[in-house]
């Protein structure tokens, strides 16, 4: 393992963990409430109990859906959405270049990810292990020919294990070519990805950490950038110790994934395919999937902990299925 000030790097494809004490989890209460999933006009929220983990916003969206909210099991979101120095920073969200074509930041020149519709709102039980997810379509659309350059099927589920001292989310993402292309570029800056704000009271004094990596490299002030299988990031979140942390899958394209990490000015990480350097070339017979995980828990937590978590977690997440995605 290896640990620098203020760099903490943890990236898993496909899943997403919130996490709570040990205490919380081993809680009669908490295990015994039911997990749930419900949508509105603009919102879908999964929760357990009454308590709240998430709510992804995917629509009144000016560019992007995305994970508005993260809670850890004892109530604490630890996403910033649309700060004033940075609007197009939406908590919890995905993008990349397609075609040279900006899908992360967010000017007239930018594209745009389109919710089309949702399926498989569910929840579901198995061997003892519940949980909530959901299925969305997008459109990634050129912002002025009103193009289709990528299609995409994003599933984010997060379930219930007994024995587990931490909330868990996974973000799998599968990108097709659209009909009538027979390829895309896939392209991108230094932190394009899954990124992930944090709480303004959770800039700059925190702590990364990762799972060990051959080598850092320093791209401009507190950014850095380096390979490792996850990364972390321990703060204060409002006055509250938290540690979140994500995971790169092994079937991801380009394992173990190049982090982007900064602590300073404002704290942020990202779990990236180093698009910046290397173009990834999709064509119309081989679609893409990713599956990135984020685990948070309340409390410090060392990175043997992290460790094993994320080797639960790979032994947990089936093969990327790559399925179609629905077109018209």
């Amino acid at each position: 393992m290896s640990t620098y000030a203020n760099l903490t790097r943890i990236v898993t494809a496909g899943f997403l963990v919130i996490g709570t004490s040990a205490a919380a989890a081993q809680n009669p209460a908490f295990a015994d409430e039911p997990i749930s999933i419900g949508t509105n006009d603009a919102v879908v929220s999964i929760q357990v109990g009454d308590r709240v983990l998430l709510r992804y916003r995917y629509r009144d969206v000016p560019f992007k859906p995305y994970v508005q909210e993260l809670f850890t099991p004892l109530g604490v979101n630890i996403l910033r959405d649309a700060p004033h120095d940075h609007l197009h920073h939406h908590a919890l969200m995905f993008a990349i270049a397609v075609n040279r074509v900006d899908f992360w930041a967010e000017t007239e020149a930018c594209g745009r990810q389109e919710h089309r519709d949702f399926v498989d709102v569910k929840t579901d039980e198995h061997n003892d292990v519940s949980w909530a997810e959901f299925t969305e379509h997008l459109d990634w659309i050129h912002p002025q020919k009103e193009e289709l350059l990528l299609k995409e099927r994003r599933t984010i589920q997060v379930p219930r294990r007994e024995n587990l001292d931490a909330s868990l989310l996974t973000w799998q993402s599968t990108l097709e070519v659209p009909p009538g292309k027979q390829s895309v570029s896939l392209t991108g800056n230094h932190y394009f990805g899954l990124g992930m704000r944090f709480l303004q009271s959770m800039d700059g004094a925190g702590q990364f950490l990762d799972a060990g990596t051959d080598s850092v490299e320093v791209v401009r002030g507190d950014e850095r950038n380096f390979r490792s299988t996850w990364c972390a990031y321990t703060a204060e979140a409002d006055g509250k110790t938290v540690t979140a942390a994500m995971f790169d899958h092994p079937d991801n394209p380009r394992h173990p994934a190049t982090w982007f990490t900064m602590a300073k000015p404002f704290a942020y990480l990202s779990a990236t395919l180093n698009l910046h350097k290397e173009a990834l070339e999709m064509t119309v017979d081989n679609p893409l999937t990713v599956r990135y995980g984020v685990a948070i828990w309340d409390g410090r937590i060392e990175a043997d902990r992290i460790d094993r978590l994320y080797r639960r977690w790979v032994k947990w997440s089936p093969p990327a299925a790559v399925e179609g995605v629905k077109s018209d």
